[in-house]
């Protein structure tokens, strides 16, 4: 079988049955050739396809994240402006009835109706405050504790009431058992 010569001078060469192809490596098979690089190059479109991917679903989650972000800061915002509301609300009765009683004082001369007037105001403010989780600190006669009081000074108290309260100058306050303000006293010594 004669085939054309591959430098394509024009002379025909006898080349006893032996293919040429100019599409392979000497070691490999000419259609396997052509294959591989078409197999390579789905492979590349695949992963690219998948960094894609990825990259969406990553962008979506720090979306997702900023969104959360922003909305946690604005509840708290909004939080910290209300977070009085309930107890606010629940004085505007103490506030009412502060009025009433002033109201009271203005037009009546009877101490014990005044006095009445201005106990049973005290005594619903005490009441409000301790539904709302306030409770007062009991000082006096108890030993002297730094992490509960502010000593304002010391005075002789005798040997019985060294190292106690004796008097307290300003009472302190539990806000639903934690501390809200210490009292301050004044210790034996």
């Amino acid at each position: 079988m004669k085939k054309k010569d591959v430098q394509g001078n024009g002379h025909d060469q006898d080349t006893n049955d032996v293919d040429v192809n100019i599409n392979s490596d000497e070691n490999v098979n000419g259609s396997q050739h052509l294959n591989e690089p078409v197999a390579e190059e789905s492979e590349i479109e695949n992963l690219k396809s998948q960094i894609a991917e990825l990259n969406d679903k990553y962008l979506r989650q720090v979306a997702e994240f900023d969104n959360f972000r922003r909305r946690n800061a604005k509840e708290r915002v909004e939080l910290i402006q209300t977070a009085g509301k309930d107890v606010i609300t629940d004085l505007l009765d103490v506030l009412d009835d502060s009025e009433r009683a002033q109201k009271q004082m203005e037009t009546t001369d009877d101490v014990t109706q005044i006095k009445q007037g201005v106990q049973l105001v005290f005594s619903k403010l005490r009441n409000t405050l301790s539904a709302k989780g306030l409770k007062p600190m009991e000082s006096i006669g108890k030993e002297f504790n730094p992490d509960l009081h502010e000593a304002i000074t010391e005075i002789d108290a005798g040997e019985k009431m060294k190292g106690k309260v004796v008097d307290e100058i300003q009472k302190g306050y539990y806000l639903n058992d934690k501390i809200i303000r210490h009292a301050k006293v004044v210790v034996g010594k």
